[in-house]
């Protein structure tokens, strides 16, 4: 048996990124040899294996025939004669498909390492577009690799094109679907993920809410860009500048899309959009199986964005009672959160990226001083019951005011 490391392990090896896992294939070997040197199989369609030290994965070098229909209706044949070559044909990427043996030596059957060198992300043979799942997989390599310089080959996007025409996309599985758009959040470029499947027309079979969104006009005197779906993927862009929560990231990607129900007799006003884009989140979420996390801060700031947007004018009940929908006294961290979406919302825009935004600072100092009432001294004066909260809030709406007046004080 011989043993190759690949994949991504060689790929981030050779562009100087930190390798994070290691994945193996072992060519002239059985599941026989691989069980008598100590490996557990765990793979039941194909012959994977666990290290019997590292844990590590060590495949049997493999060859893939499509049968059905999607990306699991593949069959397997994973026989002694199956070569290091065959093996790596079936990968999606040329710079995937690179191997390096026990001496250190690569093997690159199908110039990876030039389309490395080139920037690009080139499918290897036809053969990709047996696999709808590679659609997602390239948008989130470009995401992942677009402050590089990839890009992909027009010849790959064609391919991309032409999946996403055939209807096999919707043969992907919710949670795969997810598991793909979760690791495109986490990349330093998300947005690009996003465009590259409008790009190929995969947006508006897998995520038809957000494709909705362009063509919808905003008022030129506050988005430049005026088309609601780059402005979309402009606040995701600066929200990988102020966190690298998937939440976060997910929330500000999703805040706007009550827009796209907005009537086209009243474009490009969009009054209360925020509030109906709250039951299209939920079924995008449902639809996706989206996790909780992302799904209430998605929410709270679809609910609250535009309201912060004016916090300057707002009430102090007002302001206090957005606290307490966003549950801020029990989770400020997430309040915190909703206010750095909203500065994402407001730098997303055209000519608006360097302006600075004091309104989630305002809040933010607002909230503060609400948490200044003493329950206790409450509970201790005799309130008992629903008379505990209300004096709570009194007390909080009348410290908010406080802070309020002493800002217009200190403006003047």
């Amino acid at each position: 048996m011989r043993v190759f490391l690949v994949g991504g392990a060689v790929r981030d090896k050779l562009l100087g990124l930190e390798v994070k896992d290691h994945d193996f294939v072992v060519i002239n070997s059985t599941p026989e040899e691989m069980l008598n040197n100590g490996f557990t199989q765990v793979g039941k369609d194909f012959p994977v294996f666990l290290h019997p030290n590292t844990g590590e994965e060590y495949a049997l070098a493999r060859t893939e025939r499509k049968q059905g229909i999607g990306y699991t209706g593949f069959s397997c044949y994973a026989g002694q004669d199956v070569s290091l070559e065959d093996d790596l044909a079936r990968r999606d990427l040329t710079i995937n498909a690179i191997a390096q043996s026990e001496d250190k030596q690569l093997v690159d059957p199908y110039f990876g390492q030039q389309d490395l060198k080139n920037k690009i992300l080139r499918h290897i043979s036809p053969a990709f577009s047996e696999d709808p799942l590679r659609v997602l997989r390239v948008a989130r390599f470009a995401a992942r690799f677009a402050k590089l310089g990839f890009y992909i080959a027009p010849e790959t996007l064609t391919l991309m094109k032409e999946i996403s025409l055939s209807g096999e996309l919707q043969s992907l599985t919710p949670e795969r679907v997810w598991v793909e758009t979760e690791k495109a959040l986490q990349t330093d470029s998300p947005q690009v993920y996003f465009q590259v499947l409008r790009d190929c027309g995969a947006l508006a079979a897998l995520f038809p809410e957000i494709d909705n969104l362009y063509g919808v006009p905003a008022p030129k005197r506050w988005h430049p860009e005026i088309d609601t779906g780059i402005h979309t993927l402009m606040v995701v862009e600066q929200a990988c500048l102020l966190s690298d929560s998937v939440a976060f990231r997910f929330a500000c990607l999703v805040h706007d899309l009550g827009k796209a129900l907005t009537p086209e007799s009243e474009w490009p006003s969009h009054k209360g959009h925020g509030f109906k884009g709250l039951s299209v989140i939920k079924k995008f979420c449902k639809r996706l199986k989206v996790p909780n996390e992302c799904r209430d801060l998605a929410l709270l700031v679809s609910e609250h964005h535009t309201n912060i947007h004016s916090a300057f004018e707002l009430r102090a009940s007002t302001a206090v009672g957005i606290m307490d929908k966003c549950d801020a006294w029990r989770k400020p961290h997430r309040f915190q959160q909703m206010l750095q979406c909203c500065v994402a919302d407001s730098k997303g825009r055209t000519g608006f990226e360097l302006l600075p935004y004091p309104t989630a600072d305002y809040m933010w100092e607002a909230f503060q001083n609400a948490l200044k009432v003493d329950i206790q001294e409450i509970i201790a004066q005799g309130f008992q019951g629903a008379d505990i909260r209300k004096k709570l809030n009194e007390q909080r709406i009348s410290l908010v005011q406080k802070f309020k007046d002493s800002q217009k004080r200190d403006e003047q």
